[in-house]
């Protein structure tokens, strides 16, 4: 009889010696197009190495030219997907991205504020076409109930003015950007300067200690699913041991990478490459 035969309950030998893998959760919504979300999620996890598991938040149609709709999940199915996953799982980090209403976001931060690991907040407000994926209703439950359990939240300029009414136009407004995120409450705040002129700079800093990273900006318009990637591979080296500097600085040198290797998709923007460094 062909195929293969392994008792119920019992390992085969290839197995043996196996080492899981460190384990990272992401929450967020489902992209039908594969740029971003939770795609890219779990596309940037396995390429850095930890085991990806998922929490879906909402369910959007997507594709290259846009959000053609989204539907949120009902709280209770949320909370039985973390329920389910840390219950038997767990993780050594958890990153969040799109939360949609304040309902949601209630019940993660709820359970959230129970879990001791490193949680990566991305603020999804809008998708990179301009399209709305967070409630304005929900804006103040994200800041005020979401970002006191993050350890890392990544906001863009458009997403630090939507939580904190600051507007950033140059470099030297990203230091007063991050002092008023930190007033909300997260351990660290990474300001993404992406959308400035001239080389692309982002800030990090505790309150205490502040990091620049800057990074050659590439004639790419195939950017999909940066800011998810970001997170996601921040997250990941966060679970693999590094320290939050160290994961920010890795995290910026894979997402650069794959930025550069980004490609068309359909007729529209296409997505940045998750395999960049296995191609």
């Amino acid at each position: 009889m062909g195929g293969w035969a392994v008792a119920v309950g019992a390992a085969p030998s290839w197995f043996d010696g196996w080492v899981t893998p460190p384990r990272v959760l992401t929450i967020a919504g489902s992209d039908s197009g594969g740029g971003a979300g939770i795609q890219a999620d779990l596309k940037t996890m396995l390429a850095l190495g930890v085991h990806g598991m998922s929490v879906i938040a909402a369910v959007t149609a997507q594709n290259s030219l846009g959000v053609q709709g989204y539907w949120e999940l009902p709280a209770e199915a949320v909370r039985a997907q973390l329920d389910s996953v840390l219950g038997d799982i767990g993780a050594q980090a958890v990153k969040t991205g799109m939360l949609a209403s304040p309902e949601l976001v209630e019940v993660v931060a709820e359970v959230l504020a129970g879990v001791d690991v490193p949680v990566v907040v991305d603020p999804v407000g809008v998708s990179k076409h301009g399209d709305s994926l967070l409630a304005p209703e929900a804006v103040h439950t994200l800041a005020s109930r979401l970002l006191p359990v993050a350890t890392v939240v990544t906001p863009n300029l458009w997403e630090v003015e939507q939580l904190t009414s600051v507007k950033v136009e140059d470099e030297d407004g990203l230091r007063p950007a991050a002092e008023a995120m930190l007033e909300l409450g997260s351990t660290w705040v990474l300001i993404k300067g992406g959308h400035l002129p001239g080389p692309p700079v982002d800030l990090l800093t505790d309150g205490v200690s502040e990091y620049r990273f800057s990074a050659e900006r590439h004639d790419n318009r195939h950017t999909h699913g940066t800011g998810c990637t970001l997170a996601s591979a921040i997250a990941s080296y966060l679970a693999l041991g590094e320290e939050v500097p160290g994961a920010v600085e890795r995290a910026k040198e894979y997402v650069t990478g794959a930025i550069a290797h980004g490609f068309p998709l359909g007729a529209g923007i296409g997505p940045v490459d998750h395999a960049w460094r296995l191609r």
